[in-house]
This record gives structure tokens, C-alpha cells and sequence, in this order.
């Protein structure tokens, strides 16, 4: 896995995982890459140093541990969220359209949706709001 930062023609810049460059370049080239702030799908690589540490890690829950007031906030909101909601992954967007149109019981999810589904969603008047944190993945 390979961390790159990246920016969009709006100028916004932000940070991602790819499995290797090529994959990164193939995404990109096929337009399925996005903006995390607008949605724009002209992304670029930005300048990056790479990370270079002398000192030993010596316990190795620090590198996910949540540093800071901020962090810790969002920790605990993904928690509470992950806790008390149901997550419907890419279903997202038809999951809350149909508990907004009445034909499933409202309860509630969090998942992804793709920029457009999201866009749809709000001018639509359904009521959904961002994540600030990437939702756990859960598999089968």
C-alpha cells in the first residue's frame, strides 16, 4: 500500500491509500477518482517528502491512537455512529431514499455514496450529512 497526497483544480488538497502507483495512475485515468471536499474528478498527485523516522516505535498502538481534542472527538463520533447505526455501504443513497419516500422504516445508516448520489440526495430535500471519517468496511 502506498499513501499519496493529491489535489483537485479547485486547489483542495487531501491524502489517500493506493495499492501501488499504477493503480493510482489507472483510477485517475479513468475518472473514478474524486475530491473528498467537491467531488471534482481532476485529480493530480501533489508534491510529497517521504517519511523518515530514526527513533524505534516502540509501542505500536500509537500510530492509530487518537492524538489531540479534535481526533478524540471524531474517535468518539464514529463510535456513537458505528454503535447506533446500521451501515448499507454503497446502498447508501437508495437505502435513505427509500426511508425518506416512506417505503422503508426509518431507522438509522451511514454508508457512501458517490458525489452525485449525494448531490441528488440533498437537492431532493433528503435529510443526510457527511462523515467526517471513512466508515469501517464491514465484509460478509
Amino acid at each position: 500500500m502506498i499513501r499519496f497526497s493529491m489535489k483537485c483544480n479547485n486547489d483542495h488538497s487531501f491524502d489517500s491509500w493506493f495499492q501501488s502507483s499504477d493503480a493510482f495512475e489507472k483510477l485517475a485515468n479513468s475518472g473514478l477518482l474524486s475530491c473528498i471536499h467537491c467531488g471534482d474528478s481532476n485529480i493530480s498527485k501533489s508534491l510529497m517528502a517521504p517519511k523518515i523516522t530514526t527513533k524505534k516505535i516502540k509501542d505500536k498502538r500509537s500510530l492509530t491512537a487518537p492524538k489531540g481534542d479534535i481526533e478524540k472527538a471524531l474517535a468518539k463520533l464514529k463510535l456513537e455512529v458505528e454503535k447506533n447505526s446500521d451501515y448499507v455501504g454503497m446502498n447508501f443513497a437508495t437505502e435513505a431514499r427509500a426511508m425518506h419516500d416512506g417505503d422503508q422504516p426509518s431507522r438509522s445508516i451511514y454508508g457512501e455514496a458517490k458525489p452525485e448520489e449525494a448531490k441528488a440526495l440533498i437537492e431532493d430535500g433528503v435529510p443526510v450529512t457527511p462523515l467526517p471519517f471513512m466508515p469501517k468496511r464491514k465484509i460478509n
